[in-house]
């Protein structure tokens, strides 16, 4: 059995036997959203705290943030628009993920959103400056390559679409 020994506003810290791990205080999780626009997948660059710059990440956002009952679908769906502009006619489950199970007990559904329509700027919410990049998956590596020359950090859930890549074979 865990012990809380600490909480903030959005974060917790636990205690079990040895383990000292992080979660979130009200148990909130997220959706990431892989989303593929003719060819090109969807990505944004924020401002970072933790890492003291901005990063590279796949658009995602919480679940039940905007309200108690949201689906995991429709947070991807509003969250996709408020950071980058687009809106999706499909949203589809691809499977639920630890961030980092050795640090943090945080949890977050992959999703995959298509059919989309360009319905706004983007740029999150409440001064998050997020800047929306629309990459051709085949372009993909060489992008995430120049934006790490250029000082980025870059999201471990990059790999998830860098992955066939990484591997030899070709993107997904």
């Amino acid at each position: 059995m865990s012990a809380r020994v600490w909480a903030g506003r959005y974060l917790a810290v636990e205690v079990e036997g040895t383990w000292e791990y992080a979660v979130r205080a009200r148990g909130i999780e997220a959706a990431v959203i892989v989303a593929i626009d003719e060819g090109h997948l969807l990505l944004v660059e924020q401002y970072r705290v933790p890492v003291g710059r901005r990063c590279l990440e796949l658009p995602a956002g919480l679940i039940g943030d905007d309200g108690a009952g949201e689906t995991i679908e429709a947070a991807a769906a509003r969250e996709l628009e408020e950071e980058t502009g687009y809106r999706a006619a499909r949203v589809e489950r691809l499977g639920r993920f630890h961030s980092s199970p050795g640090m943090t007990s945080e949890a977050f559904t992959l999703v995959r959103a298509t059919g989309l329509t360009r319905v706004g700027a983007g740029g999150g919410v409440d001064g998050e400056a997020i800047t929306v990049h629309r990459v051709a998956v085949a372009a993909l590596p060489a992008f995430v390559e120049a934006k790490r020359r250029e000082g980025l950090a870059m999201d471990a859930k990059l790999l998830v679409v860098l992955g066939g890549a990484l591997l030899g074979s070709g993107l997904i």
